[in-house]
């Protein structure tokens, strides 16, 4: 399709093109609810996720950024708040449901793009991402974070679970265009990750998520990054 870039949004819609659907993918991979991935067989939250409730951490309206199966919305609607969860597969939606539905709590759940979700500014007190970031391609991340910073109420906060180096490749951001795939996600080094988000948000935790022994309530592999953060004044 030809079609000439006018604008900011034609400029990522073209970059968009040169890298895989996302929406058809993430279809495919909500298909088959028995294979060997690491979070379909734990219904419980992850084991950070926890550890902020546990240290007081008490908000009152929540956004959840692909949501999967609903791990962490189905606990968080446990905590008494109130859940919007956000995911682009209508598999996972329709798995999140059911669950949801089994564990008697009430949750809004979006079957939508973030870049397409409507909501009101500054109306959560907390953000939450679980492997929504490292799948997402390098022109993006500037809208996320707009989306994410006009979300949040002043002082709200924002909480992420992301690729390291062991979980995915270091994959420079030039190298995700040059090659055309984002591959299995993008493994962030610490300083890498830290320097998105260093301007807008003061990063309160930062850790390798600790890794739990299966069978277990709680979710945990330390090849993933995870941080609570804050939204700067």
């Amino acid at each position: 399709m030809n079609k000439s870039i006018l604008n900011y949004e034609d400029l990522l819609v073209m970059l968009d093109a040169l890298l895989r659907e996302p929406k058809e993918f993430w279809e495919d991979f909500y298909k088959d609810k028995t294979k060997e991935i690491p979070f379909f067989k734990i219904k419980g939250p992850d084991e950070n996720l926890v550890e902020y409730f546990n240290n007081g951490l008490a908000p009152n309206r929540v956004l959840e950024l692909g949501c999967g199966p609903g791990r962490n919305a189905i606990y968080m609607a446990k905590q008494s708040c109130k859940v919007d969860a956000l995911d682009i597969s209508e598999n996972a939606i329709k798995w999140a449901r059911e669950r949801a539905l089994e564990e008697m709590v009430n949750i809004n759940f979006h079957c939508v793009s973030l870049f397409d979700f409507k909501f009101e500014p500054h109306s959560y007190d907390f953000i939450y991402d679980c492997g929504l970031f490292h799948h997402l391609a390098p022109h993006r991340r500037l809208t996320y974070l707009e989306i994410i910073n006009k979300a949040l109420k002043k002082g709200g906060y924002f909480g992420i679970v992301c690729f390291n180096t062991d979980g995915a490749l270091d994959t420079s951001d030039w190298d995700v265009y040059r090659e055309g795939s984002l591959k299995r996600g993008i493994g962030y080094t610490e300083g890498r990750l830290k320097e998105v988000f260093c301007y807008d948000f003061n990063i309160l935790d930062f850790r390798k998520m600790e890794k739990i022994t299966q069978p277990d309530e709680l979710f945990g592999e330390d090849f993933l990054w995870v941080s609570l953060m804050q939204v700067k004044d």
